[in-house]
């Protein structure tokens, strides 16, 4: 090292992050920040994937896990109904049920609070976390502080829920109870019968997810980092340790590797020597553009367990759950049910077109994203199992694996995220 090089100098790596996702991009900023040379590597563009499809919401209060008491019982009769937002592909259920038996049961108080208490750190200051990596870039123009409310029928149809809020209370999330008259003067767009609101400040919302990511790694690139279309088929190790990853028949050298594909990242994780129960929570959204009307706030609409989120020129119906893998086109059904709750809730909307889509989640057993460095080859990190919190928690996700590759020492405790857990 040259005499008077700085600490920074030093520490500095070579870094392959593969997937440009919300977590990925939000690793490579982070990483280059922290003094690392970068490369991105996607076989698309930059948040053309789940980062594109979801809800938009930065659901800092979406500690609750869908695996919370009683959910046993409940399942069978929502796959049954035509109205409830949850499907099944059936010819996919043999190969799903190991993972589901594991899923299942989480479903008991105890690890639902245990869950709650892991997701907490990662997505509970969600506006904040992503006001800090956006800040000085082009994707700030994307980011909308706002209120995000939760609505019921009224106060008996609130308390049905009171376990999840208890959770939620438990962890300082305070919200004002909003009921008839004062909700509708709050937001008169929907039904009279939705009749109470919860609402919950210090929140927020990306007006374009898509364009939001992309515009965060055209700030990467802007900045020195490198970016590759191709397919990462393996990685390339000597005595434990990657020194470089195979993308498109070529390797391209690193000193460390960050892994955050999504549900993609499966294969992946494998090749280094480490199975995930990882299975695909397929997520639904509508676009109506140009509505007659728009909510306010980003909204979950209970009922129907959808969020309604308004977007640039359009509102996004976002929700469903449909476990039927990675291959599998998707249902018609989802689309169907998320057009019948919209209507239902504000009566009388219209709109100029409409846009659908189906994605992928990825959804670790546990309900508990991994985030950490893969036993038995250390130099390459984990970063994905957000379930449909990912975007909410993709920019606190991406600043732990830099600091971790940087060598310094994160302020919140690492072991519920350990990949180490599925040795």
């Amino acid at each position: 090292m040259a005499e008077g090089a700085t600490d920074r100098e030093a520490g500095r790596k070579t870094i392959a992050v593969v997937g440009a996702g919300i977590v990925g991009v939000a690793s490579a900023l982070w990483l280059q920040r922290d003094g690392h040379d970068v490369v991105l590597i996607d076989r698309g563009e930059p948040g053309d994937g789940t980062s594109y499809g979801n809800g938009g919401i930065l659901a800092s209060c979406a500690v609750v896990p869908v695996t919370v008491p009683g959910l046993f019982l409940k399942a069978p009769k929502m796959l049954f109904s035509p109205n409830e937002p949850l499907f099944l592909k059936w010819s996919y259920l043999p190969k799903l049920m190991p993972w589901l038996l594991r899923y299942i049961s989480h479903a008991n108080a105890r690890d639902t609070k245990r869950i709650a208490e892991a997701l907490c750190p990662i997505i509970g200051d969600s506006l904040a976390d992503h006001q800090a990596l956006a800040a000085g870039t082009p994707a700030e123009k994307w980011l909308v502080p706002s209120d995000y409310l939760y609505l019921y029928r009224n106060r008996a149809h609130f308390q049905e829920d009171a376990f999840g809020w208890s959770v939620r209370k438990f962890h300082r999330f305070e919200w004002d109870e909003l009921e008839g008259p004062e909700f509708q003067a709050y937001d008169p767009v929907f039904a009279k019968e939705i009749g109470f609101a919860a609402v919950l400040k210090n929140h927020g919302r990306i007006a374009d997810p898509g364009r939001y990511v992309k515009d965060l790694a055209a700030h990467f690139v802007a900045n020195g980092g490198r970016r590759i279309t191709a397919e990462v088929s393996d990685f390339v190790r000597e005595n434990g340790k990657v020194t470089g990853v195979r993308a498109a028949g070529e390797t391209i050298p690193c000193e460390a590797a960050v892994l955050a594909t999504g549900v993609w990242s499966k294969g992946l994780t494998a090749k280094l020597g480490l199975t995930v129960p990882l299975e695909s929570e397929r997520g639904y959204h509508i676009e109506l553009f140009e509505p007659s009307v728009m909510p306010k706030s980003p909204s979950m609409i209970a009922s129907g367990k959808f969020v309604a989120t308004p977007m640039e020129g359009r509102l996004r119906l976002a929700g469903i759950v449909e476990f039927g893998g990675l291959e599998a086109s998707p249902s018609r059904a989802p689309f169907d049910l998320l057009m019948r709750n919209i209507k239902a809730a504000i009566p009388g909307i219209t709109w100029k077109k409409t846009e659908e889509w189906m994605g992928h989640r990825p959804a670790p057993s546990d309900s508990i994203p991994l985030i950490g460095p893969v036993p038995g080859a250390k130099n390459v990190y984990l970063g994905y199992g957000h379930h449909h919190v990912g975007l909410t928690g993709g920019p606190k996700t991406g600043r732990l694996l830099s600091q971790m590759i940087s060598g310094k020492t994160p302020n919140i405790d690492l072991a519920p995220y350990a990949p180490s857990r599925f040795q």
